[in-house]
């Protein structure tokens, strides 16, 4: 295991074949995650970052599935990732580990002018449009784990739909993280051109080990005037996994921004999908759940920045917490001045299934014009006695009583999921 350190960084980026100015963006980012401390709010975050293995190549990223090896086909058929291919999707990528393994994608996505690569092969083949869009919305100096994306960034999808242009079926990456104390940095870029709709999913899941591994990609995505972009996630990571991700959407006039955000595993997840509403009429909607067991710490929200006039925000959070598991709503929401005629609303709802967990609601909540309105509401209950009792006076175990009671809380954060993605959010589930 080679440790993090500019030559590292140099090894990587010569690997690659990348273009000077690559290089030296990656040791700047470099410099700055070493001058940077970890976040000031949130869960504490234990990691000691000479034992992470930062970049590792297990394959060459194939369009031919059968030329992938057998050993990890057989893992991404497991998961059921390649069965939904060619039914439900218009292009696949699928990563292990550092790089992407896998991409696919049909041929009306060249007929319509759609470009969906990996990211590296869209620095290679499209540098001037890669360089345009990279490092825009989510600056690599933020904080400590964009510095480090910026210094590592290996893998993820870079997607452009050219305007009043609509795909039948979603497009889809999968990443997985089989190596023990690996760090996986992808990055992801999206461009809705005007006009344009896109539906994109992502899946994640890790092997687990007694050993931490650290996620922490970044994803930049731009809706452009009347454009539409919906961004789906179902993140299962086992429970020595720290998920530090960074996702910002910045939507243009009339645009529309939708995350459907899942958390169901991981060691600590410190996740907040943000929307700048800085075209009239914007939208952007959150709505996302959080499911926190044993020794989990799962602090997820969502931000919307309303800049534009006559922006409308809506965030729907859904916690779950049992088994002593932390899961907490943190967000922020402000309707600045510019946004005159501007409305919020925060829904956040907890439910417990034991005495031992916690959750915390954390908002922070600013209207600085006199003619828009933010509304919040929140609560947090146990689950209902009364209700298990009359579901198991109907024959249910007591497992299964919870396990219905739990699906109707999330209800509408399935309804919001592809069918294949709400039917694995059950499976996960029922392991209540």
């Amino acid at each position: 295991m080679e440790k993090l350190s500019e030559d590292l960084i140099k090894k990587i980026s010569k690997s690659k074949g990348e273009p000077e100015w690559m290089l030296e963006f990656r040791l700047n980012s470099y410099r700055k995650f070493k001058e940077l401390d970890n976040p000031n709010f949130g869960p504490k975050l234990d990691i000691d970052y000479d034992e992470i293995n930062y970049y590792k190549k297990v394959a060459n990223n194939e369009t031919d599935w059968d030329r992938v090896s057998c050993d990890i086909r057989n893992k991404f058929k497991a998961l059921g990732v390649i069965d939904a291919e060619e039914k439900h999707l218009s292009g696949v990528t699928n990563q292990l580990e550092s790089e992407v393994i896998y991409h696919k994608g049909k041929d009306e996505l060249e007929s319509k002018g759609v470009i969906f690569l990996s990211s590296d092969d869209a620095l290679k083949n499209y540098p001037e449009l890669f360089k345009e869009y990279f490092n825009n919305l989510v600056k690599y100096d933020e904080n400590k784990f964009t510095a480090l994306n910026g210094a590592l960034w290996s893998g993820g999808s870079f997607i452009y739909i050219p305007p009043n242009t609509k795909l039948d079926r979603p497009l889809q990456s999968y990443f997985r993280i089989d190596s023990i104390s690996l760090g996986q940095f992808e990055r992801t870029i999206i461009i809705v051109d005007e006009g344009s709709e896109l539906s994109y999913i992502e899946g994640c899941t890790a092997e687990s080990y007694s050993a931490n591994s650290l996620h922490a990609g970044v994803v930049e995505i731009y809706v452009k005037k009347n454009a539409k972009c919906k961004y789906s996630t179902i993140q299962n990571w086992s429970t020595d996994v720290y998920n530090l991700v960074t996702k910002r959407a910045l939507v243009l006039e009339s645009g529309l921004m939708e995350w459907v955000d899942g958390n169901i595993g991981s060691k600590v997840t410190m996740k907040y999908p943000a929307c700048i509403l800085l075209g009239d009429n914007a939208m952007g909607n959150s709505i996302s759940i959080a499911y926190a067991k044993e020794n989990q710490i799962l602090d997820a929200g969502a931000k919307m920045i309303h800049i534009g006039r006559n922006t409308k925000s809506n965030i729907v959070s859904k916690s779950i917490a049992s088994f002593s598991g932390q899961a907490n709503y943190r967000g922020k929401v402000k309707i600045c001045e510019s946004a005159t005629n501007s409305y919020a609303q925060i829904k956040c709802d907890t439910i417990m299934l034991d005495n031992e967990s916690i959750s915390d609601t954390i908002p922070e909540n600013v209207v600085l014009n006199d003619s828009s309105i933010l509304e919040h509401e929140a609560t947090v209950s146990k689950i209902s006695e009364e209700k298990l009792f009359y579901l198991m006076s109907k024959g249910l175990s007591e497992n299964k009583a919870k396990e219905l009671l739990v699906m109707g809380f999330i209800n509408d954060f399935k309804n919001e999921l592809p069918m294949e993605y709400a039917v694995e959010l059950n499976r996960l589930l029922k392991e209540i």
